[in-house]
């Protein structure tokens, strides 16, 4: 009888490109009706000419198979109905056993198979039955997996190629052997027009075609995504075991392979041994990465990279990674600092010596990368040139609980200590979180959750899960993300970020924090775009100095992201999205030397754009309209 085979689940990009498939056989069964008429009849003329015709099996081809066999030519002669017997049944029929016996097994089964079903059935479970190489089994994953298009949707040529592939599919491969592959699919055409199914031009038009394959996009770049999407379709009761389903994600294909291989190729150049002082430092343990891009106004997952190699390592360290951001930690304490009012962009600063007694009675000291303290510095400036003593006042000023309050609004999981040294970023933190973090940034203060699957579709087309997603809240007031997004472009424009601008078409509006721990164990970029956020991390799993402790984000993290980034904006295409300053902020054109607004005597390559909340600009009096109503209605 027919059984019903494991099917596997598709998963989709969101323009409908397949990305992977889950289930213990990649196979998806499709209606006999839903194909183009040339598609069966080629299997049926090369497999079994008299299918139709015979009871399931076929005596005139034994016949002629052992007047053949006579003769030194040896061939089979089982028919469409005996193969599916064969494949369905195979702990009864042992095609493998060459002997009378199982062939008068085979032969009883065939004909007890076709006195209950009707030929359209038995052709429509063999074609969804049969192996056709590379682990894919069926017409459809077949056609998806050689063509890069469903079953529905093929060539007459692609069909007489896929009617070629039972006979070996190892030896008429058509991405490894394509001209076995053509010869094999031209005589499949040629007994297609000798039997009548397409006309003698139709034969001769297909045989001139060359062999062209398009393979499925379910390399390595997607298998993070597939893991990812299968596990939140079984957690939200999909029995995906079961097959059939469609995941449709979030990923954006083209972002997601560009994404891979920036990482895959950053990650090996800077694993490559340097030299130092005529000697070459070989690295030790393999490097890791793990990058992730996020769309800033629905939070949907765009591209998510797990790490340098999946083969190497399925631990995700998007997901389950956690590892210090170092700087790329201080805009949140900025933004802290700015929501509280402490400070504008435009104060005045100290980048200096600290020293500060911890309650245990050591003294902490933090120092910058360069060992260098710039003195007076505005907020700005600060961040540009990253420097760690302002970041630790800021923290002091506002504290870290506050920050802790603040990035835990934003998307960010992850347990603040309130010690002066969380200010630079001595706090784990998962890339995916660093994403969310920074969209609030690009989107004027709004929280997002995170999302990898639109929705999950049965057979039939039905949706039966879409994963429920908390409504969007206000994280950070619009203007303060406002503000800090025009100080982090700074930082891509003429800070430690210029190698993003360098990648970036100029065209493209970006913004970000570069970031680097003691030790470069650690180098991060995390950044944003009006169309994107995201955040890439470079690391070993088990922390030690990358590059001998000369690396920086600036240098390995920063251009990674800009490289996908770029991608993403390849052939011209423009922002969907623009970044506009809210009601509420005042912009005073500034002296960037003399660190005051500027007078008619400011050179213009002095002069710059400084915002500031209404009411805390040069001269006004420090009055926030926006908070009169905090405390509830007036006149109570």
């Amino acid at each position: 009888m027919i059984i019903p085979l494991p099917q596997s689940s598709v998963v989709l990009a969101r323009d409908g490109t397949v990305i992977g498939e889950v289930g213990k056989q990649v196979r998806t069964n499709v209606a006999l009706r839903s194909l183009p008429r040339y598609l069966p009849r080629a299997f049926v003329a090369v497999e079994d000419k008299r299918f139709y015709e015979h009871d399931g099996v076929d005596l005139v081809g034994i016949a002629g198979a052992v007047k053949d066999a006579l003769t030194g030519d040896a061939r089979g002669a089982s028919t469409i109905t005996q193969q599916l017997v064969g494949n369905m049944h195979p702990g009864v029929i042992d095609r493998s056993d060459r002997s009378i016996g199982r062939k008068l097994r085979e032969q009883e089964a065939a004909r007890a198979m076709e006195r209950r079903y009707g030929k359209e059935q038995i052709l429509e479970a063999y074609l969804n039955t049969i192996h056709f190489g590379n682990g894919w089994y069926g017409i459809d994953a077949a056609a998806r997996h050689y063509f890069g298009k469903p079953a529905s949707r093929v060539t007459l040529a692609e069909a007489a190629t896929l009617a070629a592939l039972p006979k070996g599919p190892a030896l008429y491969d058509p991405i490894r052997h394509p001209d076995r592959a053509r010869d094999r699919r031209n005589l499949v055409l040629a007994l297609m027009a000798e039997q009548g199914i397409i006309s003698a031009s139709e034969k001769a038009q297909a045989q001139a075609q060359p062999v062209v394959t398009r393979p499925a996009s379910t390399d390595e770049a997607f298998s993070w995504v597939v893991s990812v999407a299968r596990i939140q379709a079984e957690r939200g009761g999909v029995p995906l075991r079961d097959g059939g389903y469609r995941i449709v994600t979030t990923i954006d294909p083209a972002l997601q392979r560009a994404l891979a291989t920036a990482l895959r190729e950053g990650v090996a150049a800077a694993e490559t041994p340097r030299r130092k002082k005529g000697k070459t430092a070989a690295p030790t343990g393999t490097l890791e990465g793990a990058g992730v891009f996020v769309s800033p106004v629905t939070g949907e997952v765009l591209a998510s990279v797990g790490g340098r190699d999946p083969d190497r390592s399925r631990f995700d360290r998007v997901i389950d990674g956690r590892r210090q951001p170092g700087s790329a930690f201080k805009p949140f304490v900025y933004a802290e600092a700015l929501r509280q009012g402490a400070t504008t962009a435009a104060t005045v600063w100290q980048d200096t010596a600290l020293r500060i007694v911890l309650p245990t009675g050591r003294v902490y000291s933090p120092d910058n990368a360069d060992d260098r303290y710039l003195g007076p510095l505005t907020l700005r400036e600060a961040l540009v040139e990253s420097r760690n003593p302002v970041a630790v006042q800021l923290g002091l000023a506002v504290t870290m609980d506050s920050v802790q309050q603040l990035v835990r609004r934003m998307g960010l999981d992850a347990k603040i200590e309130n010690y002066p040294s969380s200010a630079i970023g001595t706090t784990s933190v998962r890339p995916l979180d660093m994403a969310l973090a920074y969209a609030s940034f690009a989107n004027g203060g709004v929280s997002l959750d995170p999302r990898y699957v639109l929705r999950v579709e049965d057979r039939s087309g039905r949706v039966v899960w879409t994963p429920r997603v908390a409504p969007p809240t206000f994280a950070l007031d619009g203007r303060i993300a406002f503000i800090m997004r025009d100080v982090m472009a700074d930082v891509v424009a003429r800070g430690t970020a210029t190698s993003v601008r360098r990648i970036v078409p100029s065209r493209v509006p970006v913004a970000g924090k570069t970031g680097t721990t003691n030790g470069s164990t650690d180098v991060w970029f995390a950044g944003m775009t009006p169309d994107l956020a995201g955040a890439v991390w470079v690391g070993y799993d088990t922390p030690k100095p990358i590059a001998g402790g000369s690396a920086a984000g600036g240098t390995i993290a920063a251009p990674i992201w800009a490289r996908a980034v770029a991608a993403y904006y390849a052939g011209g295409r423009a922002s969907q999205h623009i970044w506009t300053p809210p009601p509420g902020l005042v912009a005073v054109e500034y002296d960037r030397a003399t660190r005051a607004p500027a007078t008619p005597e400011t050179t213009a390559a002095n002069r710059y754009t400084e915002w500031f909340v209404a009411g805390t600009e040069p001269g006004a009096i420090a009055i926030d309209p926006w908070r009169l109503f905090e405390g509830g209605a007036i006149g109570r």
